[in-house]
């Protein structure tokens, strides 16, 4: 089964070199384990543009859907045979950036 693994994080581009050195090394356990599907960063709120176009009622909106002052920095797609796999992966996530991970399994 797929999960998603957000990145929770409170300030842009706040990893250190520490936390991006281990987050390296838990993408390769990711890769050597089979799990690995793919990771990536995102860029600041700020940069985002949210899009509505239902009814064909053309919203372009510059900023993020919400404001908050926690947003989603990156993340992980994982694959793992079990829910207590994925949650053991997630905590691995979570010690290697050093930031809180949003756990969310696919729709199967």
């Amino acid at each position: 089964m797929l999960y998603l693994m957000n990145v929770i994080d409170n300030e842009a581009g706040s990893g250190t070199d520490d936390e991006m050195a281990a987050v390296t090394r838990f993408n390769s356990q990711l890769r050597t384990d089979g799990h690995w599907v793919m990771a990536a960063g995102l860029t600041s709120p700020s940069e985002a543009v949210t899009v509505d176009h239902r009814h064909e009622a053309d919203r372009i909106t510059p900023g993020p859907f919400t404001v908050s002052d926690d947003f989603v920095s990156g993340f992980w797609i994982v694959e793992a045979e079990t829910g207590e796999v994925a949650l053991r992966l997630a905590r691995e996530g979570s010690l290697s950036c050093n930031r809180r991970v949003e756990l969310r399994p696919f729709h199967p």
